[in-house]
């Protein structure tokens, strides 16, 4: 039984719809992307606001330069991963290095696309992420994995595991949750899928990092699987039924 079965009929059915470009709906899908993803992260900027600072380059009276600039790299990051998945199918570890350096320009110079050199503690989670000089060989090892399982996995359950396994490895001293958002829809754009849209509310940000946890500390991946296969699938048919 393949339980993707259903969103790869739903996303036959977008790709019908997808000949013909759509450019409006597209930015407007990105924009929101950017919004939730730095949500997640704490960035206050409302939707509308971040569609002010993307879209018209203003600035929003009471928000940071970093919250702004958040906005303004996340957007050239989608941009990047775009032109990637349209170059190739496969991923190297430059390429996340430099998606990293796109979410931290202009915020953290020395650390944009570099290593962490300091150990992390994540506040209120259960996973220690690795020391810091064992991150060069575990995304060595991350891309081994990649590489064996890219053919054999469905692409769903690939960037969800590249997704988890990153944000595990936490190899960056910021941006780490943004970055695995960003590999993980990259590995959906490369096969055909929309960028999937984690929210940033509450609720839904409880859900996300209480699935992570498990798949960090239980060993089990089902549930953040199942988390990603569901947002994926929200996603489409919010796309459809604009177009329908």
């Amino acid at each position: 039984m393949n339980p993707y079965k259903e969103i790869d009929q739903l996303k036959d059915r977008l790709n019908e719809y997808r000949k013909t470009e759509h450019p409006k709906v597209t930015k407007a899908l990105e924009i929101e992307y950017t919004y939730e993803s730095n949500k997640i992260e704490g960035n206050t900027l409302t939707l509308q606001e971040t569609a002010l600072v993307i879209e018209k380059g203003l600035t929003v009276g009471g928000k940071t330069l970093n919250e702004h600039l958040e906005a303004i790299n996340h957007t050239q990051a989608i941009d990047y991963i775009k032109e990637l998945a349209k170059e190739k199918n496969n991923i190297s570890e430059r390429d996340i290095l430099q998606i990293h350096s796109l979410i931290l320009q202009g915020i953290d110079k020395p650390n944009a696309g570099t290593y962490r050199k300091v150990p992390v503690i994540i506040s209120g989670a259960k996973h220690i992420p690795p020391q810091p000089l064992l991150i060069p060989q575990q995304m060595k090892d991350l891309f081994v994995w990649y590489n064996q399982n890219k053919e054999v996995l469905h692409p769903i359950e690939l960037s969800a595991e590249m997704h988890e396994r990153l944000v595990t490895i936490h190899p960056f001293i910021d941006g780490n949750g943004r970055t695995s958002r960003l590999l993980m829809n990259l590995i959906l754009l490369q096969n055909g899928y929309p960028i999937a849209i984690l929210k940033g509310d509450d609720q839904s940000r409880l859900s996300y990092y209480n699935a992570l946890e498990i798949a960090q500390t239980q060993n089990n991946k089902e549930v953040f699987i199942q988390l990603i296969t569901s947002t994926i699938k929200e996603t489409i048919n919010r796309i459809l039924s604009i177009f329908e």
